[in-house]
């Protein structure tokens, strides 16, 4: 297998079309599972997944498509003034003789499609802080991340409680190179531990996100699962209705996740999406008299993420054209107000607005440093979340979410956990949410639940709603 670089460079090489950029993620996996208090499986993979993405400009060619052995063919379409034409196709052929059959494919996939409606210049070289690293090796992992956790875990499978899980290390190394001239180059790594515990007819979830592993400890998670199913062993039938609810950091993180998915600023110019307003969109209305920020920042420590923008096709809130560019830090929400949209350059433009990226971490600050054990402790009389599943949207307009609670609902009585209620389907809006939410605690990092598989890099403070909404009672488990 040649290295990423010479992927690009070969590619690039035998471009004949106006622009052309190439994106190698060569990847490192390491996994480990568990089950009836045993080791199941573990193993190791690599792979490599490689796009080109070919620009025809002032171009009306022959509408055919065409693809390469072992490719995935995706062509961009969309309406403009402007006759910029793009292609993509996607490899994960290690061959260096297929390169060119992959250019020419996505050339031709250009040529068919319609003309682009987010055409922009691709960034110059220089632009960005690129080229610093370029030649670098490939960083991989190995089983051997998961030492310390598999021997914690071997102690726990003496205890009484039946444990399943999940442990997961990935490494993505990223090359993006463009006819431009720039370069640039990241390492991701990404990893998580998920534990169920099981105990007389009772489950309960932790889960935790790492990046290499060292802060990950199994045996704090089990203490957690222990103190979770003693707590179910008596348990409380409840109706559906609305109840004081805290929210732990997991869940809140699948709640705002989705939202920030949302944020998209051309469906909200449109009318399209709940962040749609009269006359325009609804930045600067604010939402919660607490002074809560949610952020995304590829700096945040412990929570980094590729500074630049890695693209193989566009959306409304990510443009090819863009591939390279910066990312800076973005504020949603700050001090309790919607404060930005996701606007790629085009739209930017069009909008006169400032560009802003969707992130892939996301973090939310200006609680009260208060922890969740503390509210519990505050709490007269509601309900303690631990996780949300299934989560789908009812309504766009108003951002309405329906999903199940999952592993463990517990009735809080005088500041005292007292026993565990049957589970229930929601329906909220993390918007209308942000509107009652009473209290914020401490923010810290968390793993969602519902979108672990692809979204981990997250921080969140548990919140107290005085009225969550319990549509229905679940016979789920």
């Amino acid at each position: 297998m040649i290295a990423a670089q010479d992927v690009i460079e070969r590619a690039l090489a035998c471009a004949s079309v106006d622009d052309t950029i190439v994106i190698v993620t060569d990847s490192s996996d390491a996994t480990l599972r568990w089950a009836g208090n045993s080791m199941t499986t573990n193993g190791i993979a690599t792979s490599r997944r490689w796009e080109v993405v070919s620009i025809v400009r002032d171009s009306t060619s022959a509408r055919a498509r065409s693809g390469a052995g072992g490719t995935t063919v995706r062509a961009r379409s969309g309406a403009g003034g402007t006759t910029v034409r793009v292609g993509t196709v996607s490899s994960t052929s290690v061959d260096p003789e297929g390169i060119e059959a992959v250019v020419r494919a996505s050339e031709a996939a250009a040529r068919s499609a319609e003309p682009a409606d987010d055409a922009m210049a691709l960034l110059p070289a220089g632009s960005a802080a690129d080229s610093q690293d370029w030649d670098r090796r490939a960083q991989h992992t190995s089983i051997d991340v998961f030492g310390s956790l598999a021997t914690e875990l071997n102690v726990g499978f003496d205890g009484r409680d039946s444990l399943y899980g999940f442990a997961q290390h990935r490494v993505d190394n990223i090359w993006l190179g463009t006819s431009t001239g720039l370069r640039r180059t990241f390492t991701q790594p990404t990893g998580s531990v998920e534990i169920n515990g099981k105990r007389s007819g009772a489950s309960a979830w932790v889960g935790t996100s790492t990046t290499d592993f060292r802060d990950v400890t199994a045996e704090s998670m089990l203490d957690e699962l222990s103190t979770r199913l003693g707590w179910a062993q008596n348990t409380v039938e409840m109706p559906a209705g609305r109840y004081e609810t805290l929210l732990p950091p997991s869940a809140v993180a699948d709640l705002m996740i989705y939202l920030m998915w949302t944020m998209e600023g051309r469906g909200a110019q449109e009318g399209r999406t709940a962040l749609s307003g009269p006359g325009g969109t609804r930045v600067g209305e604010k939402l919660t008299a607490l002074p809560l920020t949610l952020y995304s920042d590829p700096t945040e420590r412990g929570l980094e993420y590729a500074p630049f923008v890695v693209a193989g096709s566009s959306s409304d809130s990510v443009s090819v054209f863009d591939n390279g560019m910066n990312i800076e830090r973005v504020d949603w929400v700050r001090d309790g107000a919607v404060s930005a949209l996701a606007y790629p350059r085009a739209s930017a433009e069009t909008y006169r607005t400032p560009v802003a990226v969707p992130g892939e971490n996301l973090v939310m600050a200006g609680g009260t440093g208060v922890g969740l054990d503390e509210m519990v402790a505050s709490t007269e009389r509601g309900l303690l979340l631990t996780t949300l599943w299934y989560i789908r949207e009812v309504d766009p307009t108003s951002l309405l979410l329906t999903g199940l609670t999952r592993d463990g609902v517990y009735a809080i009585e005088n500041g005292r956990i007292t026993g565990s209620v049957n589970n229930f389907r929601f329906n909220e809006s993390p918007l209308d949410l942000l509107r009652r939410v009473t209290e914020a605690g401490r923010t810290e990092a968390t793993l969602p639940r519902e979108w672990k598989d692809w979204f981990t890099r997250t921080a969140m403070p548990p919140l107290r709603v005085p009225d969550f909404h319990m549509s229905s009672v679940s016979a789920a488990q």
